[in-house]
């Protein structure tokens, strides 16, 4: 589970107006923390098939979100596929 500090750094670092909490880009970024620490769980608990399909699930969410952002505004998904460290 993500905690509560480690999801308002990802939320300050994302957000595009004061108030904003759960625009696309933030949520990816909440996404990506999340996929991170399950892959971790995963490499420990190889046999935790119910963890693995959480995980796949998650990626699935977040490849959506990707590809909505990419098609409302290409120069953002670059800046936040960089930001964030994902497609290499």
């Amino acid at each position: 589970m993500i905690s509560t500090e480690k999801k308002t750094k990802i939320v300050k670092d994302l957000q595009k107006g004061k108030d904003d909490t759960g625009s696309a880009a933030v949520q990816v970024g909440i996404f990506t923390e999340r996929i991170k620490e399950l892959t971790e769980h995963l490499k420990v608990n190889k046999k935790d098939y119910m963890a693995r399909r959480g995980l796949l699930q998650l990626v699935g969410k977040r490849k959506r979100l990707l590809q909505y952002i990419a098609a409302k505004d290409g120069q953002a998904y670059l800046d936040l596929i960089k930001k964030l460290g994902i497609r290499r």
